[in-house]
């Protein structure tokens, strides 16, 4: 059983930045997908970026650019820097963990992924 705690939400200003933490206890698969997601109330849960153990990355096309994920793998800890914060970027957002590499087809679909934490809430304005 894997637990993941988020940490880092806050209030920020537009165009000001902020990083949010994930870090995951318990059993740790050797192959896994770290993704992050967001979701706003009554909307359905949206892929921000994720991370795999070989280190492989990938974004949600609008977040290019402006987000980078990351992963301490010695404290099994990923990391989410947001820069260039816009209102559309408010959401409560999340950390999953899946037991196998992030495919480029699939890694958004939140289905997918097995743990999730209990989400940490990013306010822009």
């Amino acid at each position: 059983h894997v637990q993941l705690v988020e940490s880092g939400g806050g209030s920020v200003q537009v165009g000001g930045s902020l990083t949010l933490s994930c870090t995951a206890s318990g059993n740790i698969y050797s192959s896994h997908c770290m993704g992050w997601f967001r979701q706003l109330p009554g909307q359905e849960r949206e892929g921000v970026a994720g991370i795999d153990s070989k280190g492989d990355t990938i974004y949600l096309d609008s977040v290019k650019g402006r987000f980078s994920i990351s992963q301490d793998t010695a404290n099994n800890t990923v990391y989410l820097q947001k820069d260039n914060l816009s209102p559309e970027d408010t959401a409560m957002y999340y950390c999953a963990a899946r037991a196998d590499y992030c495919s480029s087809t699939s890694w958004s679909q939140g289905y997918r992924y097995s743990y999730w934490g209990q989400g940490t809430q990013v306010t822009v304005s």
